[in-house]
């Protein structure tokens, strides 16, 4: 029961974000998630060409 307790207590400490920083946040994230992929797609179509090139 203590262990309960004491995170009943330490969620009352906790500072939530507000709605429009929570989606703020959000769409950081989905953007750089999407750069990321592009960034590795591009890396990897890169790779395959110039494993083309070198094999054939």
């Amino acid at each position: 029961m203590n262990f309960i307790r004491s995170v009943k207590d330490e969620m009352k400490q906790v500072t939530w974000p507000s709605g429009k920083q929570l989606r703020k946040d959000v769409i950081v994230v989905i953007e750089t998630t999407l750069i990321f992929a592009a960034l590795f797609y591009l890396m990897d179509s890169g790779i395959q060409a110039l494993l083309r090139l070198i094999l054939n």
